[in-house]
């Protein structure tokens, strides 16, 4: 089977829609009975890319950055900036749209900027975030989970170890939710590269403990440009996807009775919960995006030159091939989805994610250990867009203190 570039014989399916957001997962199992591993679909209108839902292509395709590298210089010259999802896309100064030399440079300075993070402190940090967030609606006996708490913990700890002030990380979780949404991304992309830029200068000027000072002195030489592509980075993956990924798995553990009873029982324990989460409905569900210079075979699919490949780390990591009968059984306890990436792009701050969505899980189930959610589960709304798998809201209740 050929998966045509072109645009009238091969029907694509379109990401973009709030169909898809519904239920993707009835979405992929479509895809491969029509398809097979590696599907055409539409990332935004007349945006053609090929989504991988093959685990063993997408291994393939993720640890192969010759054939397979992230630059995407070339497919946006056909891209007009107005492109909703182009500045999720295009080429920027950092480690993840870079090949070659390049990309080691920009990720080692990365590496070693988040290696020195210490981790008790961050341990400390999100337990006191955990706890002002909770303080601010436990009076109240309900809250939005992904709103009053996910998000915040998210922010606050991540500005923190980038020494980002309070109002310029406003501004730019403001541009980074629009990049996200795809309805006024380019917007939302002056807003984000002109906030990191002042948080850039004022930590050149002011350097201190965290992460984007030891960026700005790293060996590597960064240049002001090439730094606010790299916090750009930093905050592209850390917000919105550990935003999600912490309501994904409260939703997880407030749906399914069972592992609610394990938690609790101590018979399962949190970081399997986000295993799980990663394995089924992971916050980043497609992504990993690379741009073949040439056309390649996989497989029988001939993906066009310089046309985007996504893998779907969802689709992958459920794939029959690879889980085949074992079901759930196979998921408990077992990393070796995709959600983390694999490869020399493979996620560097995993341990970082890992310790803060669990340790937030666990202070909220520790403090308010009867929470229920307050609508059906099949009434949560998800957010449209091809990229990410978040919650709209996670409304609950619990009992007040008396």
């Amino acid at each position: 089977m050929t998966i045509d570039p072109g645009i009238t014989s091969t029907p694509r399916i379109a990401l973009y829609e709030s169909e898809f957001a519904d239920d993707p997962h009835a979405a992929y199992a479509r895809m491969r009975r029509d398809y097979g591993p590696l599907v055409p679909v539409e990332l935004a209108p007349e945006t053609p890319a090929t989504l991988v839902i093959g685990y063993a292509q997408a291994r393939r395709i993720l640890n192969d950055p010759l054939r397979f590298p992230a630059d995407p210089r070339m497919w946006q010259q056909n891209v007009p900036p107005s492109c909703p999802v182009r500045p999720m896309m295009e080429h920027r100064l950092n480690a993840l749209r870079s090949a070659g030399a390049e990309h080691t440079r920009y990720r080692q300075a990365n590496a070693d900027s988040l290696a020195a993070v210490d981790q008790h402190h961050l341990h400390d940090l999100v337990e006191q975030v955990a706890s002002d967030a909770i303080s601010g609606f436990r009076e109240a006996g309900h809250a939005d989970l992904l709103t009053q708490y996910s998000f915040p913990i998210a922010f606050r700890v991540l500005s923190s170890l980038l020494g980002c002030p309070d109002e310029i990380g406003t501004r730019i979780v403001d541009g980074m939710a629009k990049v996200f949404e795809t309805a006024d991304a380019e917007h939302g992309n002056q807003i984000l590269v002109q906030a990191v830029s002042d948080l850039v200068a004022l930590r050149r000027q002011h350097p201190g403990n965290d992460v984007t000072s030891r960026l700005a002195l790293h060996q590597a030489r960064l240049t002001d440009e090439e730094m606010t592509h790299q916090i750009l980075t930093l905050y592209g993956a850390g917000i919105e996807p550990l935003t999600n990924l912490i309501s994904n798995t409260l939703l997880k553990i407030l749906t399914e009775e069972d592992f609610s009873a394990g938690l609790h029982a101590a018979y399962a324990t949190v970081r399997e919960a986000l295993d799980t989460v990663l394995y089924t409905d992971p916050p980043m569900a497609n992504f990993c995006i690379s741009y073949p210079p040439y056309a390649i075979d996989i497989d029988g699919f001939l993906l066009p030159a310089h046309q985007p490949v996504v893998i779907s780390m969802a689709a992958a990591n459920n794939d029959p091939a690879v889980i085949g009968h074992a079901g759930a059984d196979l998921l408990t306890g077992n990393r070796a989805h995709l959600s983390w990436g694999s490869g020399p792009h493979a996620c560097p701050a995993r341990s970082h994610a890992y310790l803060i969505a669990r340790t937030a899980i666990f202070h909220l189930l520790d403090s308010l250990p009867e929470i229920d959610l307050v609508v059906p589960a099949s009434e949560l709304k998800w957010r449209p867009g091809p990229f990410h798998r978040a919650l709209e809201s996670l409304p609950v209740r619990f009992p007040t203190a008396t």
